[in-house]
Formats: C-alpha cells, structure tokens, sequence
C-alpha cells in the first residue's frame, strides 16, 4: 500500500464522485471500478461515504473535499494503526442513537453525535448515516469545532465521554 499519494487518490476519487452525482447518477454501488473500490477499503473508506459527500457536496456545497480529506484521514489512521487493518463487522443501529433534540449540560445533538463519531471511526456506520451530515455541520458551526478535530477528540477521549463533553462545553464558551 502507497501511503504518501492517499491523499491524491482520494481526491481523485471524491471529484469523480462529485461529477457522477451532479450528471445524475445515484447509487454508491456503481461509482467506482473493482480497483477503486479496493483503494477505499484498503484505508478504511467505503463508496458510500464518498457518495455522501458527494450529495451534499451538489445539494449544499458542503462538506468540501478539504473537510472530508481531514474526516478521511483520521478515520484511516484509526483504521490502520488501531484496527491494523480489520475491517469491523458491526454496525450502530440507528435506534439506539439518543435522539436529535437530547441534550447533555445545554447542548443539543451532543448525546447523539458521540456514538455516531465512534461508529464512524470504527467504520461502523450504516449506509443511512452520515458523519458530518447537515445536522452535524450545524453543530460544528454552532460551537466552532472542525468536523475532523471532533473525530480525533472522540478517539482520545474514547471511553471518556465526560472528557469530550467537558472540551466542548469550553469550546462553545469561546465563542
């Protein structure tokens, strides 16, 4: 595995992904070749999340490939050198999920977006959800946080909920 050129290949892959969405063509299935495919799941990437930047991408013009390249590359760092490679087997499911409007110390859409950033971390996020999604872009808007700075703090505080909490209730007071 090449490690110095991931960055190129990805966005390599995520323009063509931006490019099949906006000419209309719809189903992460179908977007890229056998070796592609491969490329991705190599790094802990599926077509499904390339596919999801893409449809925001055309529909908000967010996340941006910058965003999704730094979301991308923790997620392979921890895919590498945590999970060394292995692909996880499971999947969150999305009922148990706190719900949307949950709060933890006044701050809404925290409860939720804990497990759904360690599930994208693990790679264990179905296809109907999307790390850095609308919902979560408001949030990291909201308390001034980049979307791959939550992931790597999620990672450090893995098993320390309290201690992510705590970050972004200081964050939020930066404002």
């Amino acid at each position: 595995m090449k490690h110095y050129d991931f960055a190129d290949k990805f966005h390599a892959l995520y323009d063509k992904a931006v490019k099949l969405y906006a000419s209309g063509k719809t189903g992460a299935d179908s977007y890229f070749t056998p070796a592609e495919s491969a490329f991705l799941a190599a790094n802990g990437l599926s077509a499904q999340n390339l596919y999801d930047y893409a449809e925001d991408h055309h529909g908000y013009g967010e996340p941006g490939y910058d965003r999704a390249l730094a979301i991308e590359s923790v997620r392979r760092d921890y895919f590498l050198n945590v999970q060394h490679g292995k692909t996880s087997t499971k999947v969150l499911k999305v009922a148990a999920l706190p719900a949307k409007t949950d709060a933890v110390q006044g701050i809404e859409w925290l409860p939720r977006l804990i497990p759904k950033t360690k599930a994208k971390l693990r790679g264990e996020l179905p296809d109907s959800l999307m790390y850095c999604c609308g919902g979560d872009r408001r949030f990291f808007k909201q308390h001034n946080i980049q979307p791959a700075e939550f992931l790597s703090l999620v990672w450090r505080n893995l098993d320390h909920d309290a201690a992510t909490i705590e970050w972004v209730v200081r964050r939020a007071r930066q404002k």
